[in-house]
């Protein structure tokens, strides 16, 4: 290989490096955007005078030195920084003016969970890429009274929003997509667990949580079995149907569980 062949292949070699360095990352998550309540502290390098730290208003606004009211909410940080740097040189302040914007307190995006998590409430979306699993971490995770399935609602391209979401399918999913991204104003409601109520000849008669794919006989089992004077023959399953009517089934053992089954164990007679 001669000379000019090998310098040929090496620039080659080099530009594509610099192309596979500068070229955007894929899957990369969105930036996080400004909101209302959130404190951001604004430099220009080599003017201190300029330097801010404030909180954008409800209107999205922040008053700043020389600009007067500059709109940053709905901003990512980079906009924002843009914006102002734009404004400074437009005005003939600084001729070469290098902003930086940092966030020191986000408030003005947050999330709320609300029904049977561990510390329900409205919590900050700190990241720009938080997702449901992150926003239940925020919350202490779900009560023991919780059920598996969420509900999520709110609000993506202007029009109302709302998915189920059954949370084991997000784990074993060896992707991040049922794992819904949190937007601003979105609410998360955590349901009981299903429940399900056995008396009679039970040793624990009561409500009892219903499991998925819970049996009859893993029902039994949950109430502590039979008493001394109970038996299997015989019982009874009371279920509300689709209209609204209950009806008494005799269930066998593998029969599954439903929401508001109430199954009854008769005492024996001998």
């Amino acid at each position: 290989m001669n000379a000019f062949k090998f310098l040929s292949r090496c620039a080659g070699l080099a530009m594509a490096l610099l192309m596979a360095g500068t070229a955007p990352a894929q899957g990369a998550g969105p930036e996080y955007r400004l909101g209302a309540g959130d404190v951001v502290r604004i430099t220009v390098y080599q003017n201190p005078d300029l330097s801010l730290e404030g909180r954008i208003s409800e209107s999205g606004a922040i008053s700043y030195p020389l600009l007067g009211v500059v709109k940053l909410g709905g901003l990512s940080v980079g906009a924002a920084e843009k914006t102002i740097a734009d404004g400074l040189r437009l005005g003939n302040f600084v001729k070469q003016p290098q902003v930086s914007v940092l966030p020191v307190q986000v408030r003005g995006n947050q999330a709320s969970v609300l029904g049977q998590a561990n510390r329900p409430g409205r919590f900050p979306i700190e990241v720009a890429d938080m997702r449901l699993t992150d926003l239940l971490a925020l919350a202490g995770g779900i009560s023991a009274a919780g059920g598996e399935l969420v509900v999520v609602s709110g609000v993506r391209e202007g029009k109302p929003f709302r998915k189920e979401v059954d949370l084991p399918s997000v784990f074993a999913s060896p992707s991040r997509e049922l794992d819904i991204p949190i937007q601003n104003g979105d609410v998360v409601w955590i349901d009981r667990a299903p429940t399900a109520y056995i008396y009679g000849e039970v040793q624990r008669p009561g409500p009892l949580r219903v499991e998925r794919g819970m049996t009859l006989m893993q029902a039994l089992a949950t109430g502590g079995g039979l008493t001394q004077r109970g038996t299997l023959k015989d019982l009874k399953l009371h279920r509300r149907g689709a209209e609204g009517k209950t009806q008494v089934l005799q269930p066998s053992m593998d029969d599954r569980l439903q929401e508001g089954d109430v199954v009854y164990v008769k005492e024996s007679l001998f």
